[in-house]
């Protein structure tokens, strides 16, 4: 019986063909598109140092688990070892957990945490949550994958909710760009598994390392509209601003939040 470290220990084999450019490297285009996660972080954290200033540790925590995913992700693609799969897997799904439990906002709340302490109550159920699902995902890690793509409909879900709340141009603006790079983003990864014979017969099977780098795009994008969220309903001493960097006159600019003084509801 071979290791759960072994190369090719993993029941899930991408597109890709192994160790086609790389004797030690099992998928090479998928392991390097990672990169896109290790340039997200930082560029999340310089943008929006402002928000960072006051809330120091949410934001920093959860870029810190999203460079653990391109760390494990790498680590996968590179072994494609049944270790590999499920800290790729694992570290994705605490890292939503993360933002949950930071950024959820309290109106949506269960109606059972009413009162003080409602914060502290959530952030523990969704600890609970995470940590049995933890446990779940060594049942059937095949179905991992599937399942933690869902979360992105509920995701959806909530910026659709609050969108009709919110008339600022550029909130929506980045909301939808953010949902065009979801949409090539997830197109690129049912392609990759579900037609990967017919990519495979054009000599190109590559879309499993496109999702890396369209994922991490619409997250880019999706994390200040988060934030924009949170200065909306936890610092009603500021008002938060959308800006792009580097100038709103580029057709592709990334979004990030300033913070201004007298918060004016949006």
């Amino acid at each position: 019986m071979p290791s759960v470290f072994s190369y090719l220990s993993s029941e899930i084999d991408w597109c890709e063909g192994n160790f086609k450019r790389s004797a030690v490297i099992a998928e090479y285009y998928n392991t390097i598109s990672n990169v896109s996660f290790f340039i997200l972080s930082p560029a999340l954290l310089y943008l929006n140092r402002q928000y960072c200033k006051q809330r120091t540790f949410p934001l920093y925590f959860v870029c810190a688990l999203l460079v653990c995913v391109g760390i494990f992700s790498s680590y996968f693609h590179m072994t494609l070892s049944y270790v590999g799969q499920l800290l790729d897997e694992l570290s994705i799904l605490w890292a939503l957990a993360a933002a949950y439990s930071f950024w959820y906002p309290k109106v949506y709340f269960p109606r059972y945490m009413l009162g003080g302490g409602r914060q502290k109550h959530f952030f523990w159920l969704s600890g609970v949550i995470t940590v049995v699902s933890t446990f779940l995902s060594f049942m059937k890690p095949a179905l991992n994958a599937y399942v933690l793509n869902c979360i992105a409909f509920h995701l959806l879900y909530l910026t659709r909710k609050e969108l009709k709340k919110c008339n600022d141009k550029r909130v929506h603006r980045t909301a939808k760009i953010m949902i065009m790079w979801w949409v090539l983003a997830i197109t690129s990864w049912i392609s990759d598994r579900w037609l990967c014979g017919l990519w495979q017969m054009i000599n190109f099977p590559y879309f499993h390392s496109f999702w890396h780098v369209l994922i991490a795009m619409s997250l880019l994008y999706c994390c200040p509209l988060v934030i924009y969220f949170d200065v909306t309903y936890e610092m009603p001493s500021f008002k938060p601003k959308l800006e792009y960097w580097p100038s709103d006159s580029w057709p592709v600019a990334v979004p990030y939040v300033e913070l201004e003084q007298s918060h004016k509801q949006c």
